[in-house]
């Protein structure tokens, strides 16, 4: 399945607490549109989250940020890695 990282802006002050809250809302949802939600990092200074999933779609990555009430900004698809 393909994979994907999505950025979230505007999360400066964001604690670990709020991190792990809303991933683990993601992770409640995410088999309902056929996501895996792998791992999050934020950044609170400069109030960036990346979050990296496997997905059908971004689409799919997008509606459920949508539904857990933290809409990405973007959504990269990651063709490569190492």
């Amino acid at each position: 399945m393909p994979e994907y990282m999505d950025v979230h802006h505007n999360m400066k002050g964001l604690t670990r607490e709020d991190l792990k809250a809303a991933h683990e809302a993601d992770l409640a949802i995410q088999n309902e549109e056929n996501v895996n939600f792998k791992s999050a990092w934020a950044d609170p200074d400069a109030g960036v989250v990346y979050c990296l999933s496997e997905a059908p779609s971004a689409d799919a990555v997008r509606r459920i940020h949508e539904r857990t009430g933290h809409p990405a900004d973007e959504v990269h698809p990651v063709p490569l890695s190492v």
